[in-house]
């Protein structure tokens, strides 16, 4: 089950310095996928992440990936995502025991106030649409559409500590 991570929580964005987590909440909240480069279960949601963080850009919530992987490894499983979002890279899965998370692929809200009022572990459509809901609720941003035609079954995931 996720909790609030600690304001001094650091993440390290690709090719950048290292900031702790108050410093990124100071004025948009976060809506963060968490991904393991290192299993199928991450891969297959991957595009539908996508999407949905895409459908979030608007918003008044900082769309983002972070990735338990090194900067490499991030950078190679995310490619042109790189790109196209934020990504944090926790090869260490610091910020991942921080937010309490126990299966990924994950999706969390993180508040300006460093409160998480909704996250999801695993691909659960449904789980997955309740958090975009709490967001757009926030925010005042439509919900995207979850699950669409191509997105993958619902799946448990994987340990989230590897």
């Amino acid at each position: 089950m996720a909790t609030d991570p600690r304001p001094d929580l650091v993440l390290t964005r690709l090719g950048a310095e290292a900031r702790p987590l108050s410093e990124w909440l100071t004025t948009f909240h976060l809506a963060t996928v968490v991904l393991d480069p290192y299993t199928n279960e991450s891969s297959w949601v991957l595009p539908t992440a996508r999407r949905i963080l895409d459908a979030l850009r608007g918003s008044d919530a900082r769309v983002n990936f972070l990735v338990t992987a090194d900067e490499d490894d991030t950078r190679a499983f995310v490619g042109p995502l790189a790109d196209e979002f934020l990504v944090f890279s926790d090869p260490d899965r610091l910020a991942v025991k921080a937010l309490g998370l126990e299966t990924l692929p994950a999706f969390v809200f993180i508040r300006v106030d460093c409160t998480v009022p909704a996250a999801a572990e695993g691909w659960d459509p449904v789980a997955w649409r309740g958090v975009a809901e709490a967001i757009s609720e926030v925010t005042a941003w439509r919900v995207p559409d979850i699950p669409a035609p191509t997105d993958p079954g619902a799946f448990h995931g994987t340990p989230a500590l590897g």
